[in-house]
């Protein structure tokens, strides 16, 4: 084990980029998205499309607090509007309604990085493992379908808090449950804000790198995937 892992009993760890990441490439423009779009995101350059995602991203963030799926598929509808609307796609409401409810429930659009249900199973027999994630409803069947969702203990999602990391209440839902002090526990995430944040409740940081965009220079603790604490 890694030595970073020392007199630790808790790992906490974020999902996207480094438990799973998108089929797509993208979280939010799945593969439904381009297959029923078609052609006609055809000539829209990346500037446009990233502005037209910011604005549906805006809407989501400002209605965040959420406990169902299908809250979630009718946010993701209006979601897909706003992207619609930005790029003059034209979808229609079926359309929309349809790469809403495969966003929601297709567990398809996630794939796991190599050996991570393994180093998440082996981590298991020696640390409580939780999760701290900006995410939505439809993380729960997610968690299953990649097959980790049975070594977890506890959960910290930002849509039954209404705030996202590295708001402190997210890291303070997730020390209450965990029953130990958080000097004793770790956490692994992507993005150097949102280990920051837990940083600075007294959490050890490690920054995962699995998705190159996020291997930036730190004084962090750095592992590229998960397995890489097994060794």
């Amino acid at each position: 084990m890694n030595k970073i892992l020392e007199n630790k009993k808790v790992i906490f760890l974020d999902v996207g980029y480094t438990l799973d990441y998108p089929a797509s490439g993208e979280w939010m423009l799945t593969n439904k998205f381009y297959e029923i779009v078609g052609d006609r995101i055809n000539g829209k350059d990346h500037d446009e499309i990233r502005k037209a995602r910011h604005e549906g991203i805006r809407f989501l963030e400002e209605n965040h607090l959420l406990k169902t799926m299908e809250e979630e598929e009718e946010q993701y509808t209006e979601f897909y509007s706003i992207v619609s609307k930005e790029l003059g796609l034209g979808l229609s409401l079926n359309e929309l309604k349809e790469i809403a409810n495969d966003r929601t429930y297709n567990m398809e659009n996630y794939l796991t990085y190599p050996g991570t249900v393994e180093a998440v199973k082996k981590l298991s027999e020696s640390f409580k493992l939780g999760i701290i994630s900006d995410t939505w409803p439809s993380i729960t069947p997610q968690l299953e379908h990649i097959g980790v969702l049975k070594y977890i203990t506890f959960e910290t999602y930002s849509c039954f808090l209404g705030v996202f990391k590295p708001d402190e209440k997210m890291y303070m839902d997730a020390l209450s449950k965990c029953g130990v002090p958080a000097s004793e526990t770790v956490f692994i995430d992507d993005r150097i804000a949102n280990l920051e944040g837990a940083a600075r409740l007294g959490i050890t940081p490690i920054l995962i790198t699995a998705n190159p965009v996020n291997d930036v220079e730190t004084s962090y603790t750095k592992i590229k995937y998960l397995s890489d604490l097994l060794v």
